[in-house]
């Protein structure tokens, strides 16, 4: 194994402890940890499963595998040969409390033959919006965005706009972040760049979680995010590249559908109260500058 590829791995598996560390400081929380094997292949991977707690669920996953592309996924993606190597970490959490945003991040590497890239994101899912929070999670990532050349905070925003929409229902997933891949030019400008998404994460997150962790909540408020936890699902079973470049690698089936929340709801044809809270998050989610408005 190359000494880049190496240190890869090691800066994932590093970025996946520093995460894990800032959780269960946040909650008090301890995780279920799993190590596995990929058996379509070579290498295996490192699942941390939060739950039962101010976390109700989430997954901070580390995995580094090596093997052969499906014909339908090596249509889809840059290279040739049937030959990859991917190494990542992915991440969702679910909050228990529905004022505290869910989010998700995923930083990754891979090479198919000829070919190496980055790609990765990270993007908030709130069910009640207050504008200065998304204003400043907006602000961090393009703070990290201007600190590398590689990487323009308005471009990656409009493909994590363009990236995160749920076509069926004709609406946003959340209030977007930045969603970036097929980044080859610099390795190691570009390197750079994906360490300081993925070292960034607590001070980008944990805040908005820590303001919130407290606020009491009513049964109706956790009704609402249920039932619009039933979209993040949609989205990752309809249309994450994540969710299904695992399936049609034969990975560990466990750990691709760690994103997936510990309850959801469907309602027949929810409509929101007019003026409330719920119907605000439908007028907010639609993609917009944060920064500038």
């Amino acid at each position: 194994m190359n000494s880049n590829k190496q240190n890869i791995i090691e800066t994932f598996k590093d970025i996946q402890n520093h995460i894990c560390n800032g959780l269960k400081d946040l909650t008090n929380q301890n995780f279920e940890e799993d190590k596995w094997k990929y058996n379509q292949g070579e290498g295996g991977g490192i699942t941390r499963i939060f739950s039962d707690g101010p976390i109700e669920k989430a997954g901070v996953n580390f995995s580094s595998l090596s093997g052969n592309l499906s014909e339908k996924i090596g249509k889809n993606i840059i290279g040739k040969g049937k030959k990859f190597f991917a190494t990542g970490v992915s991440l969702v959490i679910h909050p228990d409390n529905p004022f505290i945003p869910t989010i998700h991040m995923n930083i990754r590497y891979i090479e198919r033959n000829n070919k190496c890239w980055f790609g990765g994101g990270i993007d908030l899912t709130p069910f009640y919006i207050e504008d200065h929070d998304i204003k400043n999670f907006h602000k961090k990532l393009k703070n990290i965005c201007d600190k590398h050349p590689v990487a323009n905070y308005y471009e990656f925003k409009k493909h994590c706009d363009d990236y995160f929409f749920i076509k069926h229902r004709n609406e946003a997933r959340g209030v977007g972040g930045i969603f970036f891949d097929y980044l080859e030019k610099n390795f190691d400008q570009t390197f750079n760049f994906v360490k300081d998404v993925g070292y960034n994460f607590n001070d980008i997150y944990i805040p908005i979680f820590k303001n919130y962790k407290d606020k009491k909540f009513s049964t109706n408020n956790k009704k609402f995010q249920l039932y619009r936890r039933g979209r993040y699902v949609e989205f990752n079973l309809v249309y994450d590249r994540g969710t299904l470049f695992g399936l049609e690698t034969n990975g560990r089936i466990e750990s691709i559908l760690m994103s997936l929340p510990p309850l959801t709801s469907w309602k027949y044809n929810w409509k929101p109260i007019q003026n409330s809270k719920e119907e605000n998050l439908y007028k907010q989610i639609i993609p917009r500058d944060w920064i500038s408005s």
